[in-house]
């Protein structure tokens, strides 16, 4: 994954993902996507060290809150640790993460030895792929590699909930 795009399968549908401090990769993987870099990205990863170097996980109540959850498809808005990138970001001083449950996803972070970006596999306003064949329909050979597996057994997004509040940002 050195600076490149992938695809891979999630619990949901099939995602875009990059290594999240390759500002490079991160804006290329905006562009291929027609997404605005102000909404932010989630970020995924197969075990909580994975997502230390984003995250401040200071207030205990927070991290087990949403520890409990994990791994599994759940993402939550935590307070970035000081320094993250707004590429990340967006225009919130939280970054999206979630530890997966989901073997292809869980696999590629364990690969790349990091958590990664991870955004649905479509062009903005689209409906994400979920099939290894209608990612390469959506962006043709514009990826470095295309992982082919099964989806999750979801058949939304994963819920979104704020760490600090624990309220529902968006629904799963």
């Amino acid at each position: 994954m050195d600076g490149g795009v992938i695809a891979y399968p999630t619990e949901s549908c099939y995602g875009l993902g990059c290594d999240p401090r390759r500002h490079a990769s991160v804006r290329r993987l905006l562009r291929l996507k027609h997404r605005p870099h102000t909404f932010g990205l989630i970020i995924v990863a197969a075990h909580l060290d994975q997502l230390r170097p984003y995250v401040d996980f200071s207030p205990p109540v927070m991290i087990d809150r949403v520890t409990r959850t994990w791994p599994g498809p759940h993402t939550w808005l935590v307070p970035a640790r000081r320094g993250v990138s707004r590429w990340l970001c967006g225009e919130h001083s939280t970054v999206a993460v979630r530890i997966t449950a989901h073997p292809g996803a869980s696999a590629v972070c364990r690969y790349a030895r990091r958590a990664i970006v991870s955004t649905s596999a479509n062009r903005h306003h689209r409906l994400p792929a979920r099939s290894a064949l209608g990612v390469r329909r959506e962006f043709g050979d514009q990826l470095d590699y295309v992982l082919e597996g099964q989806l999750g057994n979801h058949a939304n997004p994963t819920e979104i909930r704020d760490a600090v509040t624990d309220d529902v940002v968006r629904l799963g």
